[in-house]
């Protein structure tokens, strides 16, 4: 499902015309992206957390180029879903 697909699915369910739920999806994709900017996760009870997973400094090789790289530590954005997100779909799957 893409961002336009959610826009419309919204706009036929609530009736909102579609340019205005564009905006505020846009407006919370930018919310949650701001947030992770400062290093604060995003809680949706229920549903679930955006995070900041820390990764550690590690060792890796340029194969090709037979050199050794540092890659410094970094933050990966992450999704972790809610129990009861997950139970919803474990019902629907078995």
């Amino acid at each position: 499902m893409t961002k336009a697909d959610i826009v419309n699915e919204i706009a036929k369910k609530t009736g909102i015309d579609r340019v205005t739920v564009l905006t505020t999806v846009e407006a919370f994709m930018n919310s949650v992206k701001d947030s992770l900017d400062r290093e604060q996760n995003v809680y949706l009870r229920g549903f679930g957390s955006f995070i900041l997973k820390k990764r550690a400094e590690k060792t890796a090789r340029n194969i090709s180029k037979n050199t050794t790289l540092i890659i410094p530590e970094h933050n990966i954005p992450a999704f972790k879903p809610a129990k009861s997100f997950l139970q919803s779909i474990s019902k629907l799957k078995g």
